[in-house]
């Protein structure tokens, strides 16, 4: 076996035995480089005599020709092979469910949706929606609602207060949505007609209770309003909120320094089961107090008692959606848990409707 058969024999099993893109272009290099073994073989024509140039020199540019071919077909393969190895790793499972869009996965906090759901059933009765500042001055928090200064009633309350001002005086966080009953009183002729959802604080903090909740409060105020009136409104917003086809309330008689009569109302339920049923069962539970307007509070407004009358009441939004959707702490509310907004919210599209159910 001649030098050339040896060479190429070499660089045959070299080439068979490159492994992937890098190793057969190591082998290209080693042959067919600058310094390569075949390229240096090529060097040496230009010092042979024609006669050895014809046969040597031509069987050295095939040895060259020969390797050249199959270090571009050993890297076709190899080239095809790892992208072959590529696709194979990179498969793409296309039976997988597509991913929902932001609209679809996003969900509305339980707080906003009976926000909604009360809106879409007082709106449906000639109610209109009226709001106020968080922050608020003792008069309208306190004094306006007849809550006079010292008063023992003050105590029900568990209030923030902020620095005196440099008049002395002590804003609060609202303990309840009741001032903006006086607010719309002084600027607005009866006959009014509102509901006040918002934000509202305390010093408490436990499974049912919270320093900062929500409520809503009702104010009607004309000239024939009476506590009939007052048990049709209650009576027909639970049956509708809590999607039933009747309710049985009782009014106990109660205390609150804003109405006289005040009362407390209770809805009948079912709550032998970890659900709390309305419009079934032996139970009775709290749900909101009200009463008629105090004629104090009818004149803080600028109205006189003698010629107006009206009627208001006030629940927890928290606490009836708890009821509502079965949801057994408060503070999860507050928690801006994902896993609990996706199983409690609400989808974004499904907005809350009298005709369509208000929370389908």
């Amino acid at each position: 076996m001649t030098e050339l058969d040896t060479l190429k024999s070499q660089l045959i099993s070299q080439i068979t035995a490159a492994g992937d893109e890098a190793s057969i272009e190591a082998v290209r290099v080693s042959a067919l480089g600058k310094k390569g073994s075949v390229s240096e073989l090529l060097k040496t024509l230009g010092s042979m005599t024609p006669e050895e140039r014809q046969t040597r020199g031509a069987a050295i540019n095939q040895l060259k020709n020969d390797i050249t071919d199959l270090i571009s077909a050993r890297k076709s393969e190899l080239k095809d092979a790892a992208i072959t190895a590529r696709l194979k790793a990179e498969t793409l499972d296309i039976s997988l469910p597509v991913r929902q869009s932001p609209a679809e996965r996003g969900r509305i906090h339980p707080i906003s949706q009976i926000v909604d759901e009360i809106t879409a059933i007082f709106a449906d009765m000639g109610f209109s929606i009226a709001e106020g500042p968080d922050i608020e001055t003792d008069y309208y928090n306190f004094t306006a609602l007849n809550f006079p200064e010292g008063h023992p009633a003050r105590e029900m309350h568990d209030t923030f207060f902020f620095q005196p001002d440099e008049n002395g005086e002590r804003k609060v966080l609202r303990t309840h949505t009741s001032p903006v009953q006086v607010r719309t009183m002084e600027a607005q002729k009866p006959p009014i007609r509102i509901v006040i959802p918002g934000k509202t604080y305390r010093q408490d903090s436990d499974a049912t209770h919270s320093p900062m909740f929500h409520q809503v409060e009702g104010l009607v105020i004309d000239k024939k309003s009476n506590v009939g009136n007052l048990r049709w409104v209650l009576e027909e917003f639970c049956k509708t909120f809590f999607e039933v086809d009747s309710v049985v309330m009782r009014f106990r008689p109660s205390f609150f320094p804003f109405t006289e009569p005040s009362f407390e109302v209770d809805i009948q339920c079912d709550r032998s089961g970890p659900i709390v049923k309305f419009g079934e069962g032996k139970d009775w539970m709290e749900i909101l107090g009200c009463g008629m307007v105090h004629p104090n509070v009818l004149r803080a407004g600028g109205l006189d008692p003698d010629e107006y009358q009206g009627f208001a009441w006030g629940m927890g939004l928290d606490r009836i959606a708890m009821l509502k959707y079965g949801m057994p702490d408060l503070r999860d509310f507050f928690n801006a848990d994902v896993r609990w907004m996706t199983h409690y919210g609400f989808r974004p599209l499904d907005m809350p409707t009298l005709f369509g159910g208000l929370s389908s």
